[in-house]
């Protein structure tokens, strides 16, 4: 709902006094509340997870019309944490302690067994990239399911890899939204390509803005990262270092496809 071009009922329109898309967020919450209201009513609340998340970063070229990534580098399009790094709220009664936050590392690739795990629902054959995050929504002490996340971008670019505390950034060409200002009312501002030449690392913990290249002071993190992104490397292959991946799957085709 967010997304360009925006839009909002009538009951909406103005409201915020944030313009636009303050609105459109006014209305987003209030649809929310009508979900968790009807939950109440039907006395499902304890058995519901309810998942409040998003996709992606956001466009920031868009100005008044985008979000914010708050004060994180880049946003929409790129694998820097502006692009990929997203609030995610998690509400169940009875079940997930109210008021607590999780600092852990996990991805929206992680809901699909989520919640297949909690409904019983059986996983795929293949396999999938995934983790149950289960024990970090009961709160489980020391629950770590997800120890490291590969950023795969275009058609398959290994851009970046990370622990959760330290992210390895390797060569490759970006947008940036940092040249030009951005537009207004639904018109987007201009954009322009940067390019990484070398390796870059970042220590989340005190730089979640990727600001500062410490690669050269931590070289046992790089080579663990490495470590990481190698044996995806192996495994899904790389275009970025020309490498084709021993279970990389050609895309499926209908028989008749020119």
């Amino acid at each position: 709902m967010p997304h360009v071009p925006l839009a909002v009922s009538d009951k909406f329109k103005g409201k915020s006094e944030q313009g636009l898309y303050g609105d459109v967020m006014m209305e987003l919450d209030w649809s929310v509340g009508e979900i968790l209201r009807t939950l109440r009513e039907l006395n499902l609340e304890e058995h519901t997870l309810v998942i409040l998340t998003s996709d992606n970063g956001p466009w920031a070229n868009y100005g008044n019309h985008a979000g914010s990534a708050a004060g994180l580098r880049e946003a929409k399009a790129t694998t820097f944490d502006g692009g990929n790094r997203v609030p995610c709220v998690m509400y169940w009664k009875g079940v997930i302690e109210p008021a607590t936050s999780c600092n852990q590392l996990a991805a929206n690739i992680d809901l699909f067994p989520t919640v297949a795990g909690l409904s019983g629902a059986p996983l795929p054959e293949r396999t999938i990239d995934r983790v149950s995050l289960v024990p970090l929504i009961k709160g489980e002490t020391g629950a770590h399911p997800r120890t490291s996340f590969v950023y795969y971008f275009h058609v398959n670019d290994l851009e970046a890899v990370t622990d959760g505390t330290f992210k390895l950034v390797f060569p490759h060409r970006y947008v940036t939204y940092g040249a030009y200002v951005p537009g207004n009312d639904g018109m987007p501002g201009k954009l322009t390509n940067l390019e990484i030449k070398k390796a870059e690392l970042y220590d989340l913990r005190r730089d979640p803005g990727e600001r500062y290249n410490v690669l050269s002071h931590y070289p046992e993190e790089v080579a663990k990262l490495m470590r990481i992104a190698d044996e995806m490397r192996a495994e899904l292959g790389d275009d970025l270092t020309r490498v084709k991946g021993v279970a990389r799957r050609e895309p499926g085709l209908t028989e008749n496809y020119p």
